[in-house]
């Protein structure tokens, strides 16, 4: 019999009486804790309140007695206790914990943890808005709109603000449709139960391998204690079908479950998948659902209605009642590291979390992060391997093409012997996909008459061009331009040329060798929505196009079964430069793209375009010793001191002008003793890659320190102890993933 563990209506008394002092964190920039008398039911430790600070009253959490440093006479009420389950002591101790590793004040890692609209407001019904049969008398662009918001959101009832603000359109627009009965305004609770998951429902018959792996997840998830465990499958191996019988282990147990996928806005197939699996769909949290849905999963999240939630990295931060189980999928993605506001990395947290919470974490990948990687070879984490694809499937078989020989004409990029190979392809009426890791027509526009090129006004960085847009694209802020027909330098007229392919550039390729055929780019820069780029994985999936056209969107775990030939144009790409990680990152990508190749009944092959078929990353890809790989890749880092056999640590200043950032850094640099007497290196300053974004300059360091080192303290003394402008932002990033 399921265990429903819900709240029970009485609960002990609370910690502080009325008219004591409490401490209140808010979500407020202060980065420090604020002292309040307690209101006459009393508090207990993390109930959510509503505080006044100035003339605002802001959202805080009760975290400990008040300090009693302030005079009892000028101290300030707490205005409001909020109708919402407190702050569970575990969750106190994450926020505090992740703070303290990432260097980040307490208050932005509540400001994490609360961010949902509405959160302090009473439990009520709302006004919702639900498309009904009916069609419009006359249909205009705006309406359509405001009808597709009801199709790539669904229709569960938005409020008009946010359907208006979502579809585009003026308040006049909805009303107009409501008066014609095409919308139908209703009230609805404001956080409606959530469906019900059957962990007993439609399960799927699983190999010996699988049946093996799931049981020992299910005995983890049984114990009730922490661990973490290394889920390694070869791509199409059923990595998925193993973690659901471990997330239907934990709904037997009464407690709850999170997976975490990379790119969570497109995974339809997923939530399908888990739909069919337990009856009901998952709570979701990304940035594609609605405000209303995101109130609601972060209220069933807190009461612990929402058995499974499926979302992307800031999903950790949501308040469960009783987190059992976190899967975090595709652990290796680059999209796991936050690197705005609060730097912090996905699979670390989930592991942090999961030891305070006794829960299980099952990082689950084809490709391991060197740093998950090495945590097994140590024992810290459980390993389970899936060698074999499931069914008949068998692996794509790997070939590269060696481009010193084979080299494509000038200014093309697809070589004669993947060209035949496409053609035999399109012949038997199976799929193939041409993959580069480039947005856009070209990285670079320059001008050969004088030798410009083109760059960001706000940027240190060259603008690509995206000539399906029409625009020049600055991939650093965002910024366009026109693509210039003059040079912006000579102002001479026709002498502006594009260098070097992105998958526009390839597709137009495409288009001239294969004329006759339905060519599709899957590239996120060229989809107009969430919905749109649903809609063309679909219908790629479905058999919709003959040669797909993109970028690292296509290695997300999508399931294409009519594809059998996978190219990769530029292997070399992701192996230039100085990052750390650039041979991994290599290897995974390209063994994850080479992967949707073959995935059902008919055989697959890669064909992985290089001018160093004798890399390691490449060599790796091509015999499949993925063990060996590792441990040589390891066994460097080991003999460099570098992650995971060291620790690094990034540090970027970012100031209004040059001058003043360098000031700062040469603060930093006389204060450099506290480093060193505590064991660590460091290196710099120096100008960052992109030297400046958005207007404002930035200048880089290196902290580098043996494993055993503690480096966050240091850190904070350092920066504490030099004096740098308020005008120059300081930014520490613990275990950087790039160095840009």
């Amino acid at each position: 019999m399921e265990q429903l563990n819900l709240l029970t209506p009485a609960g002990p008394p609370p910690d502080f009486a009325a008219g004591e002092t409490v401490s209140v964190l808010t979500a407020e920039g202060l980065d420090r804790l604020l002292d309040y008398r307690v209101p006459e039911d009393g508090v207990s430790l993390g109930t959510y309140v509503e505080v006044p600070l100035g003339p605002r009253r802001v959202l805080g959490c009760v975290w400990g007695p008040g300090a009693g440093d302030f005079p009892q006479e000028k101290l300030r009420a707490i205005s409001r206790v909020l109708d919402i389950p407190p702050m569970k002591p575990e969750m106190r101790e994450f926020l505090s914990r992740a703070a303290a590793w990432t260097i980040t004040p307490l208050t932005h890692m509540l400001r994490l943890a609360t961010r949902v609209p509405a959160l302090a407001a009473p439990p009520a019904d709302r006004p919702v808005l639900r498309l009904t049969d009916r069609q419009p008398d006359r249909m205009t662009d705006a309406r359509a709109r405001v009808m597709d918001a009801f199709t790539e959101y669904g229709n569960l009832g938005f409020g008009p603000g946010e359907l208006a603000h979502l579809a585009g359109v003026s308040s006049s627009v909805i009303k107009g449709l409501e008066s014609q009965g095409v919308i139908l305004r209703d009230l609805a609770p404001r956080d409606a139960p959530w469906p019900r998951l059957n962990p007993d429902g439609g399960t799927r018959d699983l190999s010996e391998g699988q049946l093996d792996a799931a049981r020992s997840l299910c005995a983890l998830v049984r114990d009730g204690t922490y661990a973490t465990t290394l889920l390694k499958g070869v791509t199409g191996s059923g990595k998925t079908e193993v973690y659901l019988e471990a997330v239907a282990e934990t709904l037997r147990e009464g407690r709850q479950a999170l997976v975490l996928l990379p790119e969570i806005a497109l995974s339809v197939e997923f939530l399908d998948r888990v739909e069919a699996r337990f009856g009901a769909r998952p709570a979701e949290w990304h940035s594609g659902v609605t405000q209303a849905a995101r109130r609601r999963a972060w209220h069933a999240a807190a009461t612990g209605d929402a058995r499974l939630v499926v979302g992307a990295r800031s999903a950790l931060f949501l308040p469960f009642r009783d987190l059992g189980l976190t899967v975090v999928d595709e652990e290796h993605d680059g999209s796991y590291k936050q690197e705005d506001g609060v730097h912090y990395h996905a699979r670390d947290m989930a592991v942090l979390r999961a030891s305070l919470e006794s829960g299980q974490v099952v990082l689950a990948s084809a490709t391991p992060s060197l740093e998950t990687w090495a945590n097994a070879e140590a024992g810290k984490y459980h390993r389970l391997d899936l060698p074999e694809r499931f069914g008949i499937a068998e692996l794509p078989e790997m070939k590269t093409i060696d481009l010193r020989v084979d080299t494509p004409e000038a200014n093309r990029w697809i070589s004669e012997p993947l060209r035949q190979a496409v053609n035999g392809r399109l012949a038997a009426g199976d799929q193939a996909l041409l993959f580069l890791n480039r947005r856009g027509y070209a990285p670079l526009t320059i001008c050969r008459a004088c030798g410009h090129q083109v760059g960001c006004d706000q940027c240190d960085a060259r603008m690509v061009e995206h000539r399906f847009r029409k625009l020049l694209v600055c991939h650093q802020c965002g910024a366009t331009k026109p693509i210039p027909e003059k040079c912006p330098a000579c102002e001479v007229v026709g002498k502006m040329h594009a260098i070097g392919p992105g998958v526009e550039r390839i597709a137009e390729e495409a288009v001239g060798l294969w004329p006759e055929a339905r060519i599709a780019i899957l590239s996120s820069d060229l989809a107009e929505s969430h919905r749109a780029l649903k809609a063309r994985i679909e219908m790629i999936a479905q058999g919709g196009a003959d040669i797909i056209i993109g970028t690292q969107l296509v290695a997300k775990g999508h399931n294409f079964p009519h594809l059998t030939l996978v190219g990769v144009i530029d292997a070399d790409l992701g192996l230039q430069g100085g990052d750390l990680r650039a041979a991994e990152k290599t290897f995974q990508l390209v063994r994850q793209v080479a992967g949707r190749a073959g995935r059902h009944e008919k055989p697959g092959l890669a064909l992985i375009q290089t001018h160093q078929p004798e890399h390691p990353a490449i060599q790796a890809i091509l015999t499949g010793d993925d063990e060996g790989y590792w441990r040589a890749e390891a066994e460097m880092r080991r003999r460099a001191g570098m992650p995971p056999y060291g620790r690094l640590a990034g540090i970027i200043l970012n100031g209004p002008d040059e001058p003043l950032t360098w000031d700062a850094a040469k603060a930093l640099v006389g204060q450099g003793e506290i480093l060193r007497r505590a064991g660590a290196d460091l290196f710099g300053p120096a100008p960052a890659p992109v030297a400046r974004v958005r207007g404002r300059f930035r200048v880089r360091f290196l902290v580098k320190a043996p494993k055993g080192i503690t480096l966050q303290p240091a850190l904070r003394a350092w920066v504490a102890a030099a004096e740098v402008s308020p005008k120059v932002r300081v930014t520490i990033d613990i275990d950087p993933q790039s160095f840009y």
